[in-house]
């Protein structure tokens, strides 16, 4: 197994690790969590790799929680940043400037496959604000209020957002709003006893109706779902579960919403969104993450009709479309076409799940391996018979992994899904170091 090589840090670190970590018990709030034991202090990012304080060198597994798309600090991407810093950094959009209309144009052309519709954009600093605008775009263009969702899903941290998520684990502080039901997710793995995985998509689905014609008025403002489930634990449903969700949304007078600020910006590799491998035309697409390269950026794109019922309506976001962050976002797109990262996340995505797989066979620890392109996830379980979720020892084998410089990451309902989801510059040899690493992790 190859570590990656330490090296010389060259940046000498502002503040020992123990002292943040005092600093952030005292004056940040307790909600805002760390990973490992032993917490790292990050000093510097290069492409896939990051470097703590010591200037030992990590394979970046996780991409800050999915959400590095071309690489750490991309050069191309700096200096898009750095020159539009050096000329112009904030106006808002009451103004006129060039970058908000390019990044608009460009980032219609690439959804299009999705939906050729699709044409009229709006730009927020986060995905959570991305959710909050395409609800109320639903709202005000249905003229209707009730929601559906997924279970296992998850949405963001506002208001809205969070009634929309699926998981317990990230709702509190109710009441909520009214009108958000949510309906089963396709998760394949813990299908009942006795159902192929067709008959369990049909099943979710047929659900799905059954809510809607029992706990809404009939008619809905819209559905949201993600392509394939980040924080839900990588959970990937079947080919037809999307088609017959579209259907009975249809069915239903409502907007299907496209949750893509993970699945997005190529990262299921040889698409540009997540819903383009179901055969489903979203009504609404909601981005961030990838888009910005780590930098904030959201957007909501929609249909020129659906759009026209915000007309008169003012709707106002202080950074959204920011001259720095329409740059940061265009020299994504460049990245992402000149260095064709969409069709190497599907090739080495390809390439590291079926090795991931093949350890299915060594370590009983594994219960499932799941996902498409650079977005995999591995459930781990104490029984492949009784599925019990092997959380704890999840934690044990990210802490070995990143002792042996893999940084990865973890979602599920109980927190027992490692999360694969690296920068889509990731290559074939990160690919080997992955799973040999998590081999030595998984024996011990």
């Amino acid at each position: 197994m190859a570590n990656p090589a330490a090296v010389k840090n060259t940046l000498v670190p502002e503040m020992k690790t123990e002292e943040i970590m005092e600093g952030r018990a005292k004056n940040i709030l307790p909600s805002t969590v760390t990973y490992y034991k032993k917490p790292v202090q990050i000093v510097k990012g290069e492409m896939q790799y990051l470097y703590d304080e010591a200037g030992k060198k990590y394979l970046d597994g996780f991409a800050g929680v999915c959400t590095v798309s071309i690489g750490h600090c991309h050069p191309t991407w700096v200096k898009a940043i750095q020159s539009q810093i050096e000329t112009l950094f904030h106006t808002t959009t009451i103004y006129l400037q060039p970058h908000l209309v390019k990044m608009a144009q460009r980032l219609v052309e690439k959804v299009k496959p999705a939906n050729p519709d699709l044409e009229v954009c709006f730009f927020t600093n986060a995905g959570c604000e991305a959710t909050e605008l395409a609800t109320i775009i639903a709202k005000n263009y249905t003229g209707r209020h009730e929601f559906i969702a997924l279970r296992h899903s998850f949405h963001g941290r506002t208001q809205m957002a969070m009634n929309l998520t699926g998981q317990s684990v990230w709702r509190h502080s109710t009441p909520y709003a009214f009108g958000v039901y949510h309906a089963p997710q396709n998760y394949t793995y813990r299908r009942p006893d006795g159902m192929t995985p067709s008959q369990y998509a049909q099943s979710c689905v047929g659900e799905m109706k059954e809510i809607i014609k029992y706990s809404t008025m009939g008619k809905i403002a819209a559905f949201i779902g993600e392509p394939i489930s980040g924080f839900g634990g990588t959970i990937t449903p079947e080919p037809e579960f999307f088609p017959g969700v579209y259907e009975a949304v249809k069915a239903a007078d409502g907007l299907y919403i496209s949750d893509e600020v993970q699945t997005g910006v190529g990262r299921t590799g040889n698409k540009f969104l997540g819903i383009e491998h179901w055969g489903v035309k979203p009504d609404i697409v909601t981005m961030a993450k990838g888009i910005g390269n780590g930098y904030p950026l959201g957007a909501v794109i929609t249909t020129r009709e659906i759009a026209e019922s915000m007309k008169n309506r003012i709707h106002f976001n202080t950074f959204g479309g920011s001259p720095v962050a329409m740059s940061a976002g265009l020299a994504v797109l460049d990245v992402l076409e000149k260095e064709k990262l969409s069709e190497n996340a599907y090739e080495v995505g390809s390439y590291l799940k079926g090795k991931l797989t093949a350890l299915m066979d060594k370590h009983e620890l594994i219960g499932d391996v799941r996902g498409m392109g650079l977005m995999l996830g591995i459930e781990l379980v104490k029984d492949r018979k009784t599925k019990e979720p092997a959380s704890a020892e999840l934690l044990d084998v990210i802490e070995k992994a990143k002792d042996a410089g893999l940084l990865l990451g973890k979602g599920g309902m109980t927190g027992n899904t490692i999360r694969i989801k690296p920068p889509m510059c990731f290559t074939k040899e990160n690919a080997d170091f992955t799973v040999d690493v998590l081999d030595e992790a998984l024996k011990k």
